[in-house]
Formats: structure tokens, sequence, C-alpha cells
């Protein structure tokens, strides 16, 4: 009964992983291709600064949990090292894509400026 329970949880577990957790709410490819006017891309510089400050809160909340580690690494056993390296790794991950996200916001921006 335990063993069926555990492939259970085990099973959930890995759909739960497999899926998309943010899926993107338009089809960027297209809306780019499709930008003409400066209201065009206005809102795709609004979408990329929105997805830029939920990337820095991810990189954020990712240095809060690596704080946590630093301080009370004796919480996690031998696994101290490796949750501090994967929360340090998130954490520069998000803040390249929050980065990433800032300069299209601010590229489309400017075509926005040029298309008036």
């Amino acid at each position: 009964m335990k063993i069926r329970l555990f492939f259970v949880i085990l099973t959930a577990l890995a759909f739960i992983s497999c899926a998309h957790i943010d899926p993107h709410p338009m089809d960027m490819t297209s809306a780019i291709r499709n930008a003409k006017t400066s209201k065009d891309h206005y809102a795709l510089a609004r979408h990329y600064q929105a997805a830029a400050e939920a990337m820095q809160a991810r990189a954020d909340e990712q240095k809060r949990c690596l704080t946590e580690y630093r301080k009370h690494g004796y919480y996690y056993g031998r696994k101290t090292i490796d949750v501090k390296e994967h929360a340090q790794a998130l954490a520069h991950i998000y803040e390249e894509a929050a980065e990433e996200n800032r300069r299209m916001a601010e590229s489309h921006r400017q075509m926005a400026e040029e298309a008036k």
C-alpha cells in the first residue's frame, strides 16, 4: 500500500514538473512581426517590462533563499552546498533574463518613438 502511494505521488510530481509554470500569454513572434505603430511597440515594451519585473522578483526570491541557506546551512545537512549553488545559479539566470527583457523593452520604446 505504501509503495503504491509512493508511486502515485512520484507520478503526480513528474507531471507537475513537466507542466509550464508560466505559459506565455501571447505569441511573441507574430506580435513582433506585426508591430507597426507606436501603440504596438509600446504594448510590447510594457510586456517586456512586466516580464523583466517578474524575473527580477524571482531572482530576489532566490537571493533571499541563498541568504537563508548561508545563515542556517546546518538545517540542510549534506545538501547545503547543493542548495546554495542551485539558488545562486537560479538567481543569476533570472537576473540575466530580467536584463534581457529590460533591453527588449527599451528597444521597443525606441521603435515606438521612431514610429510616431
